[in-house]
């Protein structure tokens, strides 16, 4: 539980003398994303010292420069491999790594989906902002089909991925998805992931106004907040939508949840000659 009001939940593990002011434009949905991990990594009670942070490139992978943890700053697509071997090594750590679209499912796609299908215990939240918004708002892996970027001029013609959905058929033992606008759903979701063994995934929808939304009709954040809010659905209500109309909506909610034994304490088991034969 929060012992500390918000605020001083920032004050306390952010770096606000550094590596401030940061690099985010406005109406950009990292901050309130950050606000939120901070909150649920306050409830879960770990202390500064046992949390790792990891984050690739792209403008969430900065993340790790503002807060006051064990923190990694890796090259493009090797968050998920930088933290399977800090979690190998010393499995007593809690291991978190951020990353944004581009830089789980383009570069980092395949150490994505081994990561899910090893299960090992690490929170792997993805900012999903449908672009490359560091580079010029080029089009990415999540972009939806007919959204316009620079290297899609008259819209996409491919199928996005779906991360959340992606994570759990590769295996994750928790998926969820939430928005920058529902917040306290994604503070929430964070926190569950947060509190599971095995690896866990949160895909986070945020707001790119700068480009994304400028390139498709929603330049300003306050109707990237709106386009958040009209068209997304709870996963349970989601079910009795047609393929097409699910097509352009955001399904909210936990995607995927199972118990499985995670690679560390199968890892633990077969050192300790413990291990069913």
């Amino acid at each position: 539980m929060n012992t500390l009001p918000n605020r001083l939940i920032l004050q306390k593990y952010l770096r606000h003398n550094v590596h401030f002011p940061h690099i985010w434009c406005p109406g950009c949905g990292n901050g309130i994303f950050l606000g939120a991990l901070l909150r649920a990594i306050e409830r879960t009670g770990y202390h500064r010292d046992q949390i790792v942070l990891v984050g690739g490139i792209g403008c969430i992978g900065r993340a790790t420069s503002y807060v006051d943890f064990n923190t990694v700053h890796t090259a493009h697509g090797r968050a998920l491999p930088f933290a399977t071997g800090i979690k190998a090594a010393n499995p007593a750590l809690k291991v978190i790594a951020i990353m944004g679209d581009g830089d789980a499912v383009a570069i980092g796609g395949n150490h994505l989906i081994h990561a899910c299908r090893r299960n090992i215990d690490v929170t792997a939240l993805v900012v999903n902002n449908f672009n490359y918004g560091m580079t010029g708002g080029q089009m990415s892996p999540t972009t939806p089909e007919g959204a316009r970027t620079p290297t899609s001029p008259g819209g996409s013609i491919e199928e996005p991925f779906h991360i959340a959905d992606l994570a759990a058929c590769a295996g994750a033992s928790f998926s969820a998805r939430a928005t920058t606008f529902h917040v306290r759903e994604m503070e929430s979701l964070i926190f569950k992931a947060l509190s599971r063994d095995g690896f866990s995934m949160v895909e986070v929808i945020s707001s790119c106004p700068a480009h994304y939304g400028a390139n498709n009709g929603a330049k300003t954040p306050v109707e990237m907040m709106r386009w958040q809010k009209e068209y997304s659905v709870p996963v349970d209500k989601a079910a009795a939508l047609s393929p097409e109309e699910r097509k352009k909506m955001i399904i909210t909610g936990i995607i995927a949840e199972r118990e499985v034994p995670g690679w560390t304490e199968k890892y633990r088991a077969t050192l300790d000659g413990k291990r069913e034969k």
